[in-house]
């Protein structure tokens, strides 16, 4: 045997304190597990690495011993995870394996600090495993395992822990090269008997025999008292070690942790109880108790017990803890004493963020009676979104979502509201998402200019164990590697800016995992949020915390953001296409001699750019900006100004002609900034410069989104956008203001949008509002066919099928219950009930439903990396075994789906030696023979002999490796002023428009002078005024403004006060200067004030009678009285209305 092979090499005896058992049929187990015992104290994670090693090795014995056929991979996890594998070892014996490979995996690549707690712990269910394997594999008794013997640490001084380290290393190291021989020999032990078991069995054959075998081991399992209550225990103590408490073993108590702990005064007959588990802080009072239950009960059920704990501790100690309950997989905390109902946990606090939540109580201060700090964000609207979210957080709400339109400071919202928070003693360390680097590096600007004693940290792999700031700036993907190395309660307030579908999809785990007060930041438009966006943060949908919008930031009085004119460009060739027959005869000779294929170019005009590229076509894009955009002060050239572009191929060929074009302005004017350009974060900085050279962005996605530049003036739209909400954040990017941009009282008051690709016809005209349904996985793909599979199966009383299905329904169930994710934690109640085999096997209309509407959904939580192609080839063949019951092997989808098979088959590289060994199944494939008389369990055992080398197809190259470069004239140039209706842009458009032309052309017409002076006069005179600024320019029409609705029309006389009436800044200055002097308004009193200040900015002024009619009333029915309870504010109020009632002088 290989263990005698392995006892003849001059290798150290490594006696261990309670695996001796083993040593003499497995030697090898024996030592790693004295290795471990004696590595657990001082080197806990080297132990848990020899634990790991054990399992490895014990694994490959079981596939040995029960001659099971292992997978083509030979990792460990894909071992234990072979449904071989599952169906034949007990599943509490899986667990235990799964428990230490996971350990042994983290000890490995460490994100925490490895404590001998966890060794120690894993060593225990380590020994459990060993008992197990003793008696079920290798024939032992039940009498001859020990009972089970933490090992001691070393009573030693640090010297000789040192030594002694050192010596275990050197007969480690000697045992090494045995161990490396050992596994040579296991991996060949593995491919004979993976040969071995394909000549020998049968389908049939396989399954009877693994259920005889997992019979037999749940029988020892069961004889080992491997019971419900210390698996359960087991699974709360790993929790707790890994929120960093140190926990006793065997339920030994610690200063931390004191377990099963006699308390008094409980309503019960002897007036005592046992509390499960009680942390303590550093001043030996009490911060938590548990209460555990059974798992197969719900851990809800002991929330009222351990209220009554809490309550007897209060009454001993005089400090009420925070309350737990639990099952061992489910999770609730209970901060009574702070009026929180209780709430789902994904863990346990640490001492640490335990000890702030017991003082919040104390040291919280109501937060209407914390001032915003007015420096930070101090117009109306950001107030009021402050406020909104204060008075939701104070009604014990602990999410909310707010809506601003780009460019109207979000970030100063987050962070004044990260102010506010902070001063009143509600959050202690704050978490601020976002999904770029670049926004990232915004918001740590932001945070430094605002907040500058605050520490902060950018997390990433070398910030990730930072424990000591306050507030922490990290990418979506970049936290997602790291969250779970921090405890549930560490952070108090999370803030997730760009908060849409994606965010939901893709890192909703933060979300879930973290236990702290939340808000979502989003520029989406209100009716463009996705309903599962809305509840993330709790909010009814259509419904957000706070909302301020780009018509509302255009419309107030003075406007917080820019408006934009469009111009639609385009050519013949972006038109039409570029098809050679329909070109002219010079065109047809100038493509000629650029492609000998010419007359077979036939591009639709939708692959522009996309699969080729026309030189003139592009000049024209320069040409209309370089000649029609907005320029820099002086003139000389164009503003600052974004490119947005299809792809960075499309970006370098734009960069290329722009210089063809424009040699004069040098390399540095125009620049591509991408994903593929090393130095883009430079780039970037350089064009946020306005002194720097760099104008022109040429932007692949990196300046799409979240980037302030407030200098931009032109935005460039060469690719067509289909997203909405991607649309809206682009031209975002050109909203922001900015004074004196073109020299000292010169403001920039619009920015210049060129669109080549009818994107705003299409938003117009085309767009239909719809919620995208949910894209499945290919793993639910896979598991609904495999739903489909046993149904059809049974109908056909097909007994193969059946069998087959079911184990395959079996192993997705359990393989998606023990990714450990938060949303199969959510669900594992279900999924450990669906994971019944009997209930599976009898397959009642209900658990059919169950299966597809909870387990299906789930499946894409199981990772597939690098076996993609395998479980496409698992869905195509389980399609094909679906078509083959229901319509027999001639069947026209069964002759489809075998053609692709077939074809999946001939892809292979057939010189490469994993697709040679496969040999025989691809002749199996080929043999037309094979074909005629087939069946399922034929189909299964093909599937589960091809599946691992589908990645070795050779796919057929379709499209070329570039696209074609041409240079052909286009001519048919058209460029025309676009009003779009989106949004009410419409209305800011005819405004602007008429605005302008009153300015230049009308400003001392005496209609207006009068209108100005608060003097009467005719309607005829304002029709005729309306005429002539009409006859001006003929999109600039004063009766659009007026409306349409009977209801809301205005008059024309409303609507040109408002157009020269007061100015603006002087109604905000009064405004702005009423609201920092009464800095404690709540947010409906800041929306009644913003309400106010826009009507007398739009209409000139406003009579005192006007405050009780709406929209004044809609706020509240007694308008400014019911609003503002101080009489002192409502006369305040009014003086300051007083200096803005219009005249009132006849004519």
């Amino acid at each position: 045997m290989l263990e005698s092979a392995a006892r003849r090499e001059e290798v150290p005896f490594m006696k261990s304190v309670n695996f001796e058992f083993l040593r003499a049929r497995r030697a090898v187990l024996a030592d790693l597990a004295g290795f471990a015992e004696c590595y657990a104290h001082e080197d806990p994670a080297s132990s848990l690495i020899k634990q790991r090693s054990f399992v490895e090795h014990a694994v490959a014995d079981i596939y040995e011993s029960y001659r099971l056929r292992p997978p083509y991979s030979d990792n460990l996890n894909d071992l234990m995870n072979e449904t071989a594998f599952r169906q034949a070892v007990p599943e509490v014996v899986q667990n235990k394996l799964h428990a230490v490979r996971k350990a042994g995996n983290h000890a490995a690549h460490p994100r925490r600090p490895i404590t001998s707690q966890l060794s120690l712990e894993c060593l225990a269910q380590l020994f459990d495993i060993a008992r197990w394997f003793f008696v079920q594999v290798d024939g032992g008794t039940l009498e001859a395992t020990p009972k089970y013997t933490p090992p001691p640490p070393e009573p030693v001084s640090a010297s000789k822990t040192k030594d002694a380290l050192e010596k275990l290393r050197l007969a480690e190291a000697k045992y090494e090269s045995v161990l490396t021989r050992l596994d040579e020999e296991t991996k060949k032990r593995l491919e004979a008997e993976r040969a071995a078991t394909e000549a020998t069995r049968t389908a049939e054959e396989n399954a009877s025999e693994l259920t005889k075998l997992r019979d037999a081991g749940q029988k020892v399992a069961s004889a080992l008292e491997f019971n419900e209550a210390t698996t359960r225990r087991r699974l709360i103590d790993q929790a707790l070690l890994a929120a960093g408490w140190n926990v006793g073993i065997d339920g030994k108590n610690t200063e931390q942790v004191k377990q099963e702990l006699k308390l008094a005064g409980l309503p019960t007959p002897s007036g005592d109880g046992f509390a499960d588990y009680v942390l303590y802080g550093d001043d030996g009072k009490p911060l938590g108790v548990i209460e555990a239950k059974k798992t197969a009960k719900d851990a809800r059920a002991g929330g009222e017990q351990a209220r009554q704990y809490a309550d007897a501790l209060e009454k001993a100690t005089g400090v009420r803890p925070v309350v737990f309950f639990t099952n061992g997989i489910d999770v609730f905390l209970w901060d009574d004493a702070q009026g929180y109902p209780y709430r789902k946990v994904y863990g346990f606090y640490s001492k640490d963020s335990l000890e702030y939540l017991v003082h919040q109580r104390t040291g919280k201060k109501a937060l209407v009676h914390v001032e915003p700090n007015l420096a930070i964000a101090g117009r109306m609207y950001q107030l009021e979104a402050v406020k909104r979210v204060c008075e939701r957080f104070e009604c014990n709400f602990r999410k909310a979502l707010v809506v601003q339109a780009t460019g109207t400071g979000k970030t100063r919202v987050a962070i004044s509201l990260c102010d506010v928070l902070m001063r009143a003693g509600w959050v202690k360390r704050i978490l601020f998402l976002c999904d770029r680097k670049e926004l990232r590096r915004q918001a740590d600007r932001v945070f430094k200019e605002f907040m500058p004693g605050e520490p902060r940290v950018i997390v990433d792999a070398s910030t990730a164990n930072d424990r000591d700031k306050r507030i922490y700036l990290a990418t979506y993907p970049a936290m997602m590697k790291a969250y779970e190395d921090f405890d549930v309660g560490f952070f108090d307030l999370i803030i997730a800016d760009e908060s849409h579908r994606s965010i939901y999809k893709k890192f909703r785990s933060l979300f879930q995992y973290f236990d702290a007060l939340e808000v979502g930041l989003t520029a989406t438009p209100v009716r463009f949020i996705e309903r599962n966006t809305y509840e993330l943060f709790a909010c009814e949908n259509g419904d957000p915390t706070s909302a301020f919008d780009f018509q509302q930031a255009i419309e107030s009085k003075p406007a917080y953001l820019v408006p934009f004119r469009v111009m639609q460009v385009s050519t013949k060739f972006s038109r039409d296409g570029f098809r050679y027959s329909q070109m002219t005869d010079e065109q047809r000779a100038q493509l000629e001699d650029q492609d000998p294929q010419a007359q077979a170019v036939d591009y639709d005009s939708e692959d522009l750019d996309k699969y080729f590229f026309n030189k003139d076509t592009t000049r024209a894009i320069w040409r209309s900006l370089m000649e029609g955009g907005i320029r820099e002060a002086t003139g000389q050239h164009v503003g600052k100004t974004i490119v947005f572009a299809r792809n960075h191929l499309h970006a370098v060929h734009l960069a290329e002609v722009f210089s063809g074009l424009y040699p004069q302005y040098g390399s540095a004017f125009c620049r591509v900034i991408d994903n593929q350009e090393a130095k883009a974060d430079q780039l970037i900085d350089d064009f946020k410069n306005p002194d720097n050279e760099l104008t022109i962005a040429i932007s692949v996605d990196m300046l799409d989104t979240g980037i302030d530049v407030p200098e931009v003036v032109n935005l460039v739209f060469a690719k067509p956008v289909k997203s909405y909400v991607k649309f809206w954040q682009m031209i975002g990017r050109g909203t922001r203001l900015r004074k004196d941009l073109f020299g000292p009282g010169k403001d920039k008051t619009e920015f210049l949008i060129f669109d080549h690709w009818q994107n705003f016809w299409f938003f117009d005209e085309k767009y239909k509002e719809a919620q995208p349904t949910p894209q499945k996985s290919l793993l639910q793909h896979l598991f609904e066919a495999r739903v489909e599979l046993l149904s059809v199966a049974i109908d056909k009383m097909d007994e193969a099928a059946i069998e087959i299905a079911e184990q395959q329904l079996l192993g997705d169930i359990r393989a998606v219950r023990d990714t450990n994710a938060i949303d199969a934690r959510d669900k594992w109640k279900e999924l450990t009930l669906l994971a019944d085999e009997d209930r599976v096997h009898h397959f009642a209309a209900a658990t059919k439903a169950d299966l597809l509407s909870i387990v299906a959904p789930l499946q894409h939580l199981r990772s597939i990396r690098g076996d993609e192609d395998a479980y496409r080839f698992d869905l195509l063949m389980t399609r094909l075994q679906v078509e083959l019951l229901k319509g027999g092997p001639s069947g026209p989808k069964v002759q489809d789906l075998k053609g692709r098979v077939e074809e999946a088959v001939e892809l292979l590289g057939k010189n490469l030696q994993p697709v040679k060994a496969k040999a025989d199944s691809i002749k199996q494939v080929r043999d037309k023979g094979f074909w005629r008389a087939f069946e399922v369990q034929h189909l299964e055992g093909l599937r589960s002999e091809l599946r691992s080398v589908m990645k070795y197809q050779q796919l057929p190259t379709t499209t070329r490796v570039a696209p074609q470069v041409f240079d052909v004239t286009d001519d048919g140039h058209l460029a025309q002023a676009y009003i779009p209706k989106l949004e009410g842009l419409d209305l800011v458009e005819y405004r602007t428009r008429v605005e302008r032309v009153l300015k230049e052309h009308f400003a001392e017409n005496p209609v207006l002078l009068r209108i100005r002076a608060g003097q009467t006069v005719q309607e005829a005179e304002l029709e005729d005024l309306a005429r002539l600024v009409l006859s001006v320019d003929d999109k600039a029409n004063v009766t659009h403004l007026a409306g349409h609705d009977p209801e809301t029309r205005r008059s024309l006389l409303s609507v040109f006060r408002g157009l020269v009436g007061l100015e603006a800044e002087a109604v905000e200055k009064a405004f702005t200067a009423f609201v920092h002097k009464h800095p404690r308004l709540s947010s409906q009193q800041l929306r009644f004030l913003q309400v106010l200040q826009n009507y007398i900015a739009q209409n000139g002024g406003i009579e005192f009678e006007r405050l009780y009619e709406p929209p004044f009333t809609t706020l509240h029915a007694e308008s400014v009285d019911g609003i503002f309870n101080d009489q002192e504010d409502v006369d305040e109020l009014l003086a300051i209305l007083s200096v803005f009632e219009p005249k009132r002088v006849s004519a």
